[in-house]
């Protein structure tokens, strides 16, 4: 077994942080669901922490992640690491961990600070009277136009990745969570910019919000135009979501007969 690892400039425990990855599966507080990626806190030093177990890879993405790509967990480290260079709220990252075979990676672990922020973008979603929705919903879609100002596609830009705390009466500040997919760009066209949103939301009030004040800083489009791609962007991906479920359904049916 071989074992590569990093860990932030700024941490000093690194004894500490690889005892409790290699610990991973006996101790810590499970967080959320665990049903792809596993999810685990801990104390570090006085500090909650949490690292993130990733799914085991099939054979193929074993052999991907030892010759040809970064994992996940490396990923993920390296991105937290851009991200605050260019002054992009995520989690501290704070150490990364990929265990080897002969064949290839075996699994990874990403560890980071534990954030604990009032909600992420999903309530905004489901709950329509959340309070200070509108001004939250602005100030996001104003954090995301300066993702984009900044040359950052976040791929996974959908509604739990995204933690959002209040810090002040009507004020917010916004996280970036679930980090390994992620293109970076001098500069981001108006299509990038728009298909960007196209994850988050499949209601078209909360896009007409968003393309009111996403229009308010990117003025090379009007706002009708901003609202028709963004919402175009929108419509595409939720018939291709149908699709796959249905697909998907239907997979499951033939599987049982």
């Amino acid at each position: 077994m071989i074992a590569k690892f990093k860990f932030s400039s700024a941490i000093k425990s690194s004894k500490d942080i690889l005892f409790l990855i290699k610990n991973f599966n006996t101790e810590g507080e499970l967080f959320g669901n665990g049903d792809r990626n596993k999810i685990k806190l801990f104390d570090l030093n006085g500090k909650i922490i949490n690292i993130k177990s990733f799914k085991i890879p099939n054979i193929i993405n074993k052999v991907a992640y030892k010759y040809f790509r970064k994992s996940k967990a490396r990923r993920s480290f390296e991105y937290a690491t851009i991200l605050l260079e260019k002054r992009i709220g995520t989690p501290e990252p704070i150490a990364f961990l990929e265990n080897f075979n002969i064949i290839g990676l075996k699994d990874s672990y990403y560890a980071s600070e534990h954030l604990v922020t009032e909600l992420t973008y999903r309530e905004l979603v489901e709950i329509p009277d959340y309070p200070d929705h509108d001004t939250i919903l602005r100030q996001f879609t104003k954090f995301t136009f300066d993702l984009h100002e900044k040359g950052v596609e976040f791929l996974d830009h959908s509604p739990g990745n995204t933690l959002i705390k209040k810090v002040a009466k009507n004020q917010y500040e916004f996280f970036l969570v679930d980090l390994n997919r992620m293109n970076f760009h001098d500069v981001m066209s108006f299509e990038q910019r728009m298909n960007n949103f196209s994850r988050l939301t499949p209601q078209k009030g909360m896009i007409a919000i968003m393309s009111n004040e996403y229009s308010k800083f990117y003025t090379a489009k009007t706002e009708a135009e901003i609202f028709e791609k963004m919402w175009q962007a929108t419509s595409d991906f939720q018939e291709e979501f149908a699709r796959k479920k249905r697909l998907k359904k239907k997979l499951k049916f033939w599987k049982k007969s």
